[in-house]
């Protein structure tokens, strides 16, 4: 029996509809509250020692604890030195204030942030603000028919972030691409899972101190309707911790429905082409490295045929990494939008059209589960509707589904399992 699983629309902060079908054809609807979890409070517990009885609450005696470290954290500096405020414990799910008009800049100089090079992060948001609208725009032509339409909101301690979604057009089911600029601070092991070899950004800080950051990225995911055009993926960010430790990660992955090999020469090779021109070392470094980051640990597959990643780079100038994440983000339609021209008129059936749902199962399995730009803005607390935005509109899981021996489905997954070399 086959199981299809519908995830409808982009998947809101408090509910998720799911369509769920027996069979093509009948379905049942439903709706949960997917991300708002209410936990019982905790039972008192009791001590007695002959006739008396000593109730303490747990909850209490935890809510207590946290009341003592707010306020040691907000403990005026000693007399005589400048009082710096700090950034706030956690951004905050609701501290997203929609505006109609964004200001010129999201970076804040001398605000609400660890202190920083303060013109690579304008530098830096310049910069991608320019390939969101370039890349949208490029895309629109691309779809001819649907516009992405654009939310806008800053927060009240510095920062903030431009989403531009397209759904439901004549090429793409669901395009996305979100700008943020974020000002906060997090736990050192937070820190230490949202970079690729968990290098220690918060050396020097005491344990169970907060690691306040400041972050500048563009991320993107599309997903076209066409079981022959693939979904593709693309991160650029700079990061930096307070007293200016800075790092640039990002990269840009393909990953398609079936197999084809001009394709994937076309991708790869472009980016190829970015990496040799900055240093001969990156494109075999950084291919092999997006080969080991997006797979799916529990299917022992990749998301899909890879690409380029990178993460903790700060091994030369800061200009000079900037300048090849740059061309690398300014690359993202040269390297795909020849393929999704070339194949989005194709003819397909509803069998090719049902593998394409259930490699976005597993495209769903790796984001919320591995993807550590999806954990770090859950753990904290980004904007749901941009961190989910990565997540396709519809989406399918057969049980225990396995490709025939032969087919081209069963040649897709042998190149998730053992990655193959394209250029």
């Amino acid at each position: 029996m086959k199981f299809t699983l519908i995830v409808i629309g982009a998947l809101t902060s408090s509910v998720t509809a799911f369509s769920v079908g027996a069979s093509r054809g009948t379905s049942f609807t439903t709706r949960s509250d997917a991300f708002v979890s209410k936990m019982a409070p905790s039972k008192a517990f009791t001590e007695v020692k002959g006739k008396d009885k000593k109730v303490v609450d747990k909850d209490e005696k935890k809510k207590n604890e946290r009341n003592v470290e707010a306020k040691a954290d907000s403990k005026d500096t000693e007399e005589g030195e400048e009082k710096k405020e700090a950034p706030p414990v956690n951004i905050g799910w609701d501290s997203h204030k929609a505006v109609e008009k964004v200001p010129e800049s999201l970076v804040r100089e001398g605000e609400s942030g660890p202190d920083g090079n303060y013109p690579m992060r304008a530098k830096f948001e310049k910069m991608i603000r320019e390939a969101q609208l370039s890349i949208t725009k490029a895309i629109e032509e691309i779809d001819g028919e649907a516009k992405f339409q654009e939310d806008a909101w800053v927060r009240a301690n510095g920062g903030g972030g431009m989403s531009r979604v397209l759904t439901d057009g004549k090429v793409f089911e669901k395009a996305g691409v979100n700008l943020s600029v974020v000002y906060g601070s997090m736990p050192q092991e937070a820190l230490q899972a949202a970079t690729e070899r968990g290098v220690d950004r918060a050396k020097g800080m005491a344990p169970g101190e907060r690691v306040p950051f400041f972050a500048c990225g563009l991320s993107s995911v599309m997903h076209p309707k066409n079981p022959h055009c693939p979904t593709m993926h693309f991160n650029y960010r700079y990061f930096e911790t307070d007293g200016g430790v800075w790092w640039f990660g990002g990269g840009t992955d393909i990953t398609p429905s079936y197999v084809n090999e001009e394709d994937m020469k076309h991708f790869h090779g472009t980016y190829k082409e970015v990496c040799d021109k900055h240093d001969e070392k990156f494109y075999p470094e950084f291919k092999a490295w997006a080969d080991k980051y997006f797979v799916i640990q529990h299917r022992n597959e990749t998301r899909g045929l890879g690409g380029i990643f990178f993460d903790d780079l700060n091994d030369r100038d800061p200009d000079t990494i900037f300048e090849f994440s740059k061309e690398a983000v300014n690359s993202v339609v040269k390297a795909y939008g020849p393929i999704i021209e070339k194949h989005k008129n194709d003819e397909f059936t509803q069998k090719e059209k049902e593998w394409q749902l259930m490699r976005r199962g597993r495209y769903v399995e790796f984001n919320l589960v591995y993807d550590r730009g999806t954990v770090f803005g859950l753990k904290t607390g980004g904007r749901i509707e941009s961190i989910l935005m990565s997540l396709p509109e519809t989406a399918r899981w057969e049980y225990d589904h396995q490709p025939e021996e032969g087919s081209k489905e069963y040649d897709f997954i042998q190149a998730c399992k053992f990655p193959r070399e394209w250029v």
